[in-house]
């Protein structure tokens, strides 16, 4: 039996500024905020064709592309007890997202 590839949902589960990473500036840079990309609890759906859903960081899109094609094509992940779910974060060093990526079919 082939299995088709599966659609995924993608969830913001948190933003983070500098200051909740960092006590002090490991480096030197003007006032940030949280990634303006992004809303918490903002969702995207990844079709079974696997392209980057519209309004999509690019930077963090690349950064979860592994996990979105291992959960597609019906992989899991053995740290995880829950099936067809991860959560990852794209690799913004300062402000990073926190995303949940889930087989929903």
């Amino acid at each position: 039996m082939v299995r088709k590839a599966s659609k995924l949902k993608i969830t913001v589960l948190r933003r983070f500024k500098p200051e909740e990473v960092f006590k002090e500036k490991p480096i030197g840079y003007g006032e940030l905020g949280p990634c303006e990309v992004y809303k918490d609890g903002q969702e995207f759906i990844v079709e079974a064709d696997g392209e980057m859903p519209e309004g999509f960081c690019g930077w963090a899109w690349d950064d979860i592309y592994k996990v979105v094609q291992t959960l597609r094509f019906h992989g899991d992940f053995q740290w995880f007890t829950e099936e067809g779910a991860s959560v990852n974060c794209c690799t913004d060093g300062l402000r990073p997202v926190v995303f949940r990526v889930e087989r929903i079919d």
